[in-house]
């Protein structure tokens, strides 16, 4: 269920007659003391302390179901998404481009599932790119402790959130590098015994915070 406000439709007021006429203000007046009593009780429902339940805002929730491993340690990967949980305004374009429909400063969070299967600790960095462009001071890296055994991985989620402004069509990716290709994304289906969900390999979400300041 859709939640609106019941916006009123603009007055409908008579035509002012030639002459004065009582009959015409009452009816002139009736039509505004209506209109702005709907557009009051709009008003209160909407600065009211549930109010913000009218408001939508541009936001997206992603994730990827696929493990991610590097092909080498001397190249840098952008990090993918596959999959739509809820979107308005913000979309993936070409598995990797979170694209915005609508200027403003969105918080962009997001959570790696990282594994290491090498007996040695390792790294892995990862940082954000606007419009391809690497932005500045957005790395952050990761260690990973050696693997338990040759069937148990050292596991570990990367987690942190980023703010920054884009206009309308502007897009941000995640990169991300590693010190050994036996460490990266690593997605895990569902599980049993207990049942339980499956563990993607990212978990993205992009929320707008204000417009743009001037």
């Amino acid at each position: 269920m859709t939640l609106r406000l019941d916006l009123p439709a603009p007055p409908n007021l008579p035509y002012a007659p030639m002459a004065y006429e009582t009959l015409y203000h009452e009816a002139f007046n009736n039509v505004l003391r209506l209109y702005f009593n709907r557009l009051d009780n709009a008003l209160r429902g909407l600065l009211a302390g549930e109010g913000g339940r009218y408001i939508s805002l541009p936001f997206g929730a992603f994730y990827d179901t696929t493990d991610q491993i590097a092909g080498s340690t001397t190249t840098a990967y952008a990090i993918t998404l596959n999959s739509t949980t809820l979107a308005n305004g913000v979309s993936i374009v070409n598995s990797s481009q979170i694209t915005f429909a609508y200027e403003g400063v969105y918080n962009i969070q997001f959570s790696l599932q990282l594994a290491n299967t090498d007996n040695a600790t390792q790294d892995i960095d990862v940082w954000f790119r606007k419009n391809g462009v690497d932005i500045a001071n957005s790395n952050s890296r990761f260690g990973l402790a050696p693997r338990k055994s040759a069937l148990d991985p050292y596991h570990v989620i990367a987690s942190l959130n980023y703010v920054d402004s884009f206009q309308a069509g502007d897009y941000v990716q995640l990169y991300w590098c590693t010190s050994n290709v036996l460490a990266y994304i690593e997605a895990y289906t569902a599980g049993t015994t207990p049942t339980r969900p499956a563990i993607p390999s990212v978990i993205l979400t992009a929320t707008f915070v204000s417009s743009v300041p001037e």
